[in-house]
């Protein structure tokens, strides 16, 4: 007869435990980006967007009389110039950008800056002493979510199922115009209702803008085709670990081979401020 297997339940060490209590406590000041890169209003958007894309970052700090004033990004170029066919070099910074700024301190807690990123709908400027520090974006939060009970939720719950799509055919300016009108920071490109791809806010910065690349060019020839995809039920640590080490902000989540809806990088951290 044979020997029946023993089933061995392993428990977290008390130094495992330990370490992922400490990684919900960490402060702002351990994710930031310090290197903070600064314009003006007197910038034309079309600057502004090629110096987004050249140091593939999503904004700018703008400074007036050597202080920090007000924010301007990449979601701007779509939604604030060309959604509403402005054009990008006669448009300025101080046109279209954002403020005040939101600030917090290095004190902060990461779940205490998910919480004020979601409330002010805005990036997060760390201030040290009264002096502009670093800035805090969902991609720095994303990085460090710990793997604690409030990011054990199913990534499911907070995805979005309304999916933008265009076609191969379509013109990089169109699709960035219609994305721009709808808020959102990418569509799946399509090709014989499969999808062929993702384009993405970032893609037409540093892909085109800096460039200089012509936005008729069609979608078949700007979307990224290796597009990394998730399949549906995994958790909202699962989902930040994809992202952050793809360095990517939005994952379409697949249920039954197809695409049942698409996570921001966004998402994440509003799941984990809850």
């Amino acid at each position: 007869m044979a020997a029946q297997k023993k089933t061995v339940i392993e428990f977290p060490s008390v130094s495992d435990r330990a370490y992922r209590e400490s990684r919900r406590h960490l402060k702002v000041d351990s994710i930031m980006s310090k290197k903070v890169v600064t314009t003006t209003p007197e910038t034309t958007m079309n600057q502004a967007a090629q110096i987004m894309g050249e140091k593939h970052i999503g904004s700018l700090i703008v400074v007036k009389y050597k202080t920090p004033v007000a924010i301007v990004t990449e979601r701007d170029v779509l939604s604030r110039v060309l959604a509403t066919g402005k054009n990008l070099k006669k448009t300025l910074v101080g046109d279209v950008m954002s403020y005040p700024l939101i600030r917090i301190c290095t004190s902060f807690e990461i779940r205490e800056a998910a919480r004020t990123m979601i409330n002010k709908k805005a990036r997060l400027v760390v201030y040290v002493c009264g002096k502009m520090a670093g800035i805090i974006t969902a991609s720095d939060l994303i990085r460090e979510l710990p793997d604690a009970p409030e990011t054990s939720m199913v990534v499911d719950d907070f995805m979005t199922r309304e999916i933008v799509t265009a076609d191969e055919d379509e013109t990089v300016y169109a699709a960035a115009t219609r994305m721009g009108k709808k808020r959102v920071g990418s569509v799946i490109v399509m090709s014989d209702d499969k999808p062929l791809g993702i384009f993405t806010e970032r893609d037409l910065l540093s892909s085109f803008l800096v460039h200089s690349r012509s936005l008729d060019t069609p979608l078949r020839e700007a979307c990224s085709g290796l597009m990394t995809t998730a399949p549906a039920g995994i958790s909202i640590h699962e989902a930040a670990k994809i992202m952050a080490a793809k360095h990517i902000r939005r994952l379409p989540i697949m249920k039954k081979k197809q695409i049942a809806g698409i996570i921001t990088a966004r998402d994440l951290v509003e799941a984990y401020a809850k």
